[in-house]
Order: structure tokens, then C-alpha cells, then sequence
């Protein structure tokens, strides 16, 4: 995968994320209820989706930054690893909750289908493992 190939995916997928997280804190925000008529987690006294939200947006201006700032290719994608990975393991924790929640409780109504937990988790995901193999790709030397 081509670093300009890298950085337009992620610049899709980060601007995903933080619109859809940036979704969910207005509302809590504006409403003191969460989107989707879901509980609403809290980590540290907080909503969950504000520290989704303030993720996404880091890895957006990281991609942001490599585009069009000329911040190294190789540098953003460490660093939107470890953001993603840290995400990974923030929204994990809240999908294993609710799937435990699910098991000893019947089927929940969510409005989104899944907890909107998942879908946050599924973006840092993708956006990971695209890391990943960018990271991979730059250790390797280019072929002529």
C-alpha cells in the first residue's frame, strides 16, 4: 500500500469516526441522554464517546498533518497504531460489556442494530490493521 493510498484511507475512515463520535457527545451534550436511546456508558466520570471523539479527532489531524503539513508517512502511521490501539482496547472493554449485558439479559433494543461501542470499535480496527501494513510495507525497500 502507496503512503498516499494509506493516508486517503484513514482520512476517510478518521473523519468517519469523528463525525459519528462527534454525533454522539452533541447529543449527550446537548440532551444530558445518549443517541439511539442506548445506556450510556461513562469512563472516568465521562461519556465514553467524548474520549472517542477526542481519539478520532487526534488520528484525523495526524492524517491531516501527513497530507498536507509533510509530517512523514511513516511517523503518522505510528502513531495513529497506537492511538487506534488504544482505542481498540477503550471500545473493546464497552463491547464486552454490553455482550455480557446481552447474555444474561435477552436481546436489548439498540438503535443502530449493535451498541454504537462496536462500530467505534470496528473503525479503530480498520484503521489499525491499515496501519499496520503501511508500517510493514515501509520496512521493506522499494522495488525499482
Amino acid at each position: 500500500m502507496s503512503p498516499a493510498r494509506y493516508l486517503r484511507i484513514t482520512f476517510w475512515l478518521t473523519l468517519a469516526g469523528v463525525l459519528f463520535s462527534g454525533y454522539l457527545s452533541a447529543v449527550k451534550l446537548a440532551t444530558g441522554t445518549c443517541a439511539f436511546n442506548e445506556s450510556c456508558p461513562y469512563f472516568l466520570g465521562y461519556p465514553a464517546c467524548w474520549y472517542g471523539f477526542v481519539m478520532f479527532l487526534a488520528m484525523f489531524f495526524l492524517v491531516l498533518a501527513a497530507r498536507y503539513r509533510g509530517l512523514a508517512s511513516r511517523a503518522s502511521a505510528q502513531w495513529i497504531a497506537w492511538i487506534s490501539a488504544a482505542g481498540i482496547l477503550f471500545a473493546g472493554q464497552f463491547v464486552w460489556r454490553e455482550l455480557v449485558l446481552w447474555l444474561s439479559s435477552g436481546n436489548p433494543d439498540y438503535g443502530l442494530v449493535f451498541p454504537t461501542c462496536v462500530y467505534g470499535l470496528v473503525f479503530y480496527l480498520a484503521i489499525f490493521i491499515l496501519s499496520l501494513v503501511m508500517l510493514k510495507r515501509g520496512s521493506r525497500p522499494e522495488l525499482p
